[in-house]
């Protein structure tokens, strides 16, 4: 029993929250900041958009971005801070 225990620790210790509720997050290779949606809120919403224009890329591709403060829009308005020197991937619309 503490075996199987232990081994459920490690496992949930591999999914440790990175403090960014809306996004998976990983440091860029070259110390730009880049954002990506993986997520259009169903698709169900009409056209994403990032600060009020439209996000023309694919589902899973990532563009530069000015680190900071940022409104994402497609059916719901979420607002988040990408940090200087990531890659944001945003994933989630929940509350």
């Amino acid at each position: 029993m503490k075996k199987h225990c232990l081994l459920l620790i490690f496992y949930f210790a591999g999914y440790a929250d990175d403090g960014f509720l809306r996004g998976n997050v990983k440091p860029s290779e070259d110390g730009l900041t880049y954002f990506g949606v993986l997520d259009d809120n169903g698709g169900h919403y009409g056209q994403l958009l990032l600060d009020g224009q439209r996000w023309e890329l694919t589902l899973g591709k990532v563009a530069l971005i000015e680190p900071g403060e940022h409104i994402l829009q497609c059916g719901a308005s979420i607002t988040f801070t990408i940090p200087e020197g990531i890659v944001y991937k945003f994933d989630y619309w929940g509350p």
